[in-house]
């Protein structure tokens, strides 16, 4: 048989015993069980709430239940431990059988419901969650919660650590699913801490790499920074010697002067064939704007002539 098919038959046969022990212990107060393989044969622990019941008078219902495990589930050599239920509110499965009797004994859900998780909560326990689904008050069904404190629902610590019941209320109009969680007093969970006042913590070193390690930071920031001059209105600011005349290119000069003059010479041929608007354009405009682009020129062309007589000077 393949692991996985193993599993499955594992966990089939683990539930039919539960059910077998819960229906016949369920006036015991049945808790629960623990199923462990040994050499001698089958380990079982029985939890219940009374655990007299469970054994019988001079042990006559224990055999009763060996032998019923030997013939109904084929158990070689079972062996069964009885232990008594310490606190039974803090069992989930006792909290969630005692709550589908009393709903079966006429009990209003919502007072049923606040009661026993507030018995649950009164027995120290971290957290608590009590789920009823069915047909609580009429035809249709739903579902009510109860909640009180902190309680896991994944992960690995919803497995371990919460204690999970069942239980099942035969009612007139259906029956109604109980399902109880509860996290025991005591139990660690992987979020908790502990805050020690009172610890000594050794202080840590900082070892050096090696003998030209760079400085730390601490003995950077004890050192004064470089001040760092401030230069006011006052003080002497260089100034370049050259001659603009000679950071001035002839040539660059020249061919700004001779697109200025194409450009002017072509809006001014524009302007004269196409009117702007409805308007016609003015002629002393144009002959404004003509000798202002001549004396434009005209410096410049002095400006040049000037910087030639210079150079020939030097």
């Amino acid at each position: 048989m393949a692991d996985e098919h193993q599993f499955i038959e594992d966990g089939l046969r683990r539930s039919q015993i539960n059910e077998f022990f819960a229906d016949e212990l369920g006036r015991a107060g049945y808790g629960g069980m623990d199923v462990a393989q040994t050499p001698m044969g089958t380990q079982i622990v029985l939890k219940a709430e009374k655990p007299g019941m469970v054994i019988g008078k001079g042990g006559k219902n224990i055999r009763k239940i060996t032998t019923e495990l030997e013939d109904r589930f084929d158990m070689d050599d079972p062996q069964i431990d009885v232990q008594e239920v310490d606190e039974p509110d803090l069992n989930a499965q006792i909290v969630a059988d005692r709550l589908a009797n009393a709903l079966e004994r006429g009990w209003y859900f919502r007072k049923a419901g606040h009661t026993t998780i507030d018995r649950i909560m009164d027995a120290g326990a971290l957290g608590a969650e009590i789920v009823l689904s069915g047909k609580v008050t009429g035809a249709r069904s739903r579902v009510e919660k109860f909640n009180r404190g902190y309680i896991k629902h994944n992960g690995e610590p919803a497995e371990e650590v919460v204690d999970h019941g069942q239980g099942v209320a035969v009612m007139k109009l259906g029956t109604i699913g109980v399902n109880v969680k509860i996290i025991p007093p005591g139990a660690q969970l992987p979020d908790d801490f502990d805050i020690r006042e009172d610890a000594e913590v050794p202080e840590v070193e900082q070892a050096a790499v090696g003998a030209d390690a760079d400085e730390g930071v601490e003995s950077l920031l004890e050192d004064e920074p470089e001040e760092v001059p401030d230069v006011g209105a006052d003080d002497d600011v260089e100034v370049p010697d050259e001659d603009p005349s000679d950071l001035i290119d002839e040539e660059v000069v020249e061919e700004v002067a001779e697109e200025t003059q194409e450009t002017a010479t072509g809006a001014t041929d524009v302007a004269a064939e196409e009117p702007v608007g409805d308007e016609d354009v003015d002629a002393d405009d144009v002959e404004e704007l003509d000798e202002e682009i001549e004396e434009e020129a005209a410096d410049l062309v002095a400006e040049m002539e000037a910087a030639d007589e210079d150079e020939e000077d030097e």
